[in-house]
């Protein structure tokens, strides 16, 4: 994919953007694919996936996705964002990758995540005491690395943006497009996608979805809940160590 030309009509700001996405096995693919999508269509995108390797990575749906570049020859990036997925677990007690996110942080202008990607985040040390979000069965865990665990779409502390779960990602790419382009370039992306949300069932959130609904999900996802829990508080100790 490569970035698409203003859908303004407006002269295309020649000043690039440098946009990555970390990529890693197991990863919700829509929680890259949909702001991805959103934020190649950005005039001056320079968009990079960003890999241990140039191998292929295969998504947890079975999709497979090719890494543009690698943590060690990544370029300095104006957006870094991990997306979230079982695949971020590994994530949190892997010392290169959050080497790379915190050398990147160090320069970038926006250091972002979407879904359970903020759990990375935390576990490099870029959240504490920001405000953040992330799918709401992961939402308890932010605190274990001090950040303020808020349940919105989209989260702006500062440089730090966070979306919340897998959907949100598109609400993500448009704010960033806001943020780094303005509005009037995010409203004109959102129509050209017809991003114009009408969800067959009011059952997106536990705030709105039928309790025993809520616990039937909760009971599925039990075993890869304490996995994680088992794996923040690794990376929470490897923090104040």
């Amino acid at each position: 994919m490569t970035a698409a030309a203003s859908t303004t009509g407006a002269k295309p700001d020649i000043n690039t953007i440098a946009i990555g996405f970390l990529l890693f096995p197991n990863v919700t693919q829509l929680d890259l694919t949909g702001p991805y999508e959103v934020l190649s269509m950005m005039p001056g995108a320079v968009m990079h996936l960003i890999g241990t390797t140039l191998a292929p990575v295969t998504a947890s749906g079975g999709l497979t996705l090719q890494p543009t570049t690698t943590y060690d020859s990544c370029p300095p990036l104006d957006v870094v964002c991990v997306p979230g997925g079982t695949g971020m677990n590994a994530l949190l007690t892997d010392t290169k990758a959050l080497a790379f996110l915190r050398r990147q942080a160090g320069q970038a202008r926006y250091v972002t995540s979407v879904c359970t990607g903020a759990l990375v985040l935390g576990a490099a040390g870029l959240l504490h005491g920001r405000r953040a979000a992330t799918h709401w069965m992961s939402m308890e865990f932010l605190e274990a690395f001090g950040a303020i665990p808020v349940a919105e779409r989209v989260v702006v502390d500062g440089n730090v943006i966070t979306g919340g779960g897998v959907t949100a990602g598109i609400d993500f790419g448009l704010r960033m497009v806001a943020e780094l382009r303005g509005e009037a370039a995010a409203r004109a992306i959102q129509l050209a996608i017809e991003y114009d949300p009408a969800p067959p069932f009011d059952s997106g959130h536990p705030r709105s979805a039928d309790p025993k609904l809520v616990a039937a999900v909760l009971q599925r996802g039990a075993a890869r809940q304490s996995a994680r829990r088992a794996q923040v508080e690794k990376a929470a100790a490897a923090l104040s160590d």
